[in-house]
């Protein structure tokens, strides 16, 4: 890496809105998934699944596209894949079927992985004394769109439809775009290996890596959780007896703005006392949130503060993960990244489409159980891994 490759701290910051302007849109449809269905005239547990469909286009993203990060120019690879996120939102708008927005919504789901590359591409390029700090900054980025999609898709859904805030969305990632161009400086990274070479290699990083392994399967346990919890949250807010709307649904992603907070910490704790410690106490802190979220939902302030920390403890242990995966071997973040980041969204995805089934068969009950049972099990891993 040369000087001229280093990133400033704008740049930095340049990058966490764009990886939340671009992750916020597997999610932004999610407190609107009654209204589609109204226009539509399909049902709301078909809507889910096509919202989650999404989630899988993320994982066919990171498989395909996030190995590139080794391969092309930052600049030249966010804002090109930036610019196309916006023609597939543009895309999805215009869909007037289900099965059109479900294959829409798996193009845009794809092309959001502008928020892992923006990781690997960090990892890559920042000094190891401060690694876990700028990969805590780009989080940062990653969290807010998270927790501010679903209350912007939410409240836009309700001013202006669904399809006017996917265009509304689409509009701000070509802003971002224009950022990235403006700041990001070129690089030339140098992949040790081919393109398709790495493609096929993916699953060698995992069996290689031990630390890999364990910190995938750890991922994967809250990411599943954390997706269910909020796809079940947003179906069972949508029926009867609460009825909510999509912007009041949607305000509910607002109470984890404490992930925000945590995530830059969480970085800085993981520089200075290793990540397995803060992985196991975020965890335990997640599982217990959902436990109280069984016993919460028709109390806003109550649920509200559990959902609070619920974030906080996933978005906490996930900057703590990234930053051992890609300590690995910085040169090939984008290879370890996409790894790591396939199977974490593979349960993400499983989370979110099951969703629906479970708060059927279940109840809300049944969501949260399952979510504390999973974190729990991810606190219980990551104490093996200190072990």
């Amino acid at each position: 890496m040369t000087a001229a490759e280093r990133l400033s701290r704008t740049a930095v910051v340049v990058l966490a809105v764009a990886a939340g302007a671009a992750i916020a849109n597997d999610y932004a449809l999610q407190p609107a998934v009654g209204a589609i269905a109204v226009s539509m005239d399909a049902t709301t547990a078909r809507i889910a699944q096509a919202v989650a469909a999404a989630f899988a286009g993320y994982l066919a993203g990171l498989v395909l596209l996030v190995p590139l990060a080794d391969r092309v120019s930052a600049r030249t690879l966010l804002s090109a894949q930036l610019a196309a996120l916006a023609g597939c939102l543009a895309l999805a708008a215009a869909s007037s079927t289900p099965a059109m927005l479900t294959v829409s919504l798996v193009l845009v789901g794809a092309a959001t992985t502008v928020a892992a590359q923006s990781s690997a591409i960090v990892g890559r390029l920042a000094p190891p004394e401060n690694r876990g700090a700028q990969l805590g900054t780009v989080s940062a980025g990653i969290s807010a769109g998270l927790l501010l999609s679903r209350f912007v898709g939410g409240t836009l859904s309700d001013l202006v439809g669904w399809r006017g805030a996917l265009l509304c969305l689409a509009v701000l990632l070509v802003a971002c775009a224009a950022l990235v161009v403006a700041v990001v400086p070129r690089s030339s990274p140098r992949a040790p290996t081919p393109y398709l070479a790495a493609l096929l290699g993916l699953p060698r990083l995992l069996r290689q890596h031990a630390m890999l392994r364990r910190a995938t399967a750890t991922g994967m346990l809250w990411f599943f959780s954390f997706n269910l919890v909020w796809v079940a949250l947003a179906v069972e807010l949508a029926e009867p007896p609460f009825s909510l709307s999509p912007s009041a649904i949607g305000l509910y992603g607002l109470v984890g703005a404490l992930g925000l907070v945590v995530t830059r910490v969480a970085g800085q704790l993981a520089d200075r006392f290793g990540s397995a410690r803060v992985i196991a106490v975020s965890l335990a802190v997640t599982a217990a949130s959902a436990l109280v979220l069984t016993l919460t939902l028709g109390q806003p302030v109550p649920t509200a503060l559990a959902l609070a920390t619920f974030d906080a403890g996933c978005f906490a242990a996930q900057v703590a993960n990234q930053s051992r995966v890609v300590a690995l071997d910085p040169a090939r973040s984008g290879s370890l990244n996409a790894a790591y980041l396939t199977l974490y969204y593979a349960a993400g995805a499983v989370g979110a489409g099951i969703a629906g089934a479970i708060v059927t068969a279940g109840g809300w009950p049944a969501a949260t159980l399952t979510a504390a049972v999973a974190t729990a099990g991810g606190t219980l891993l990551s104490r093996a891994s200190r072990r």
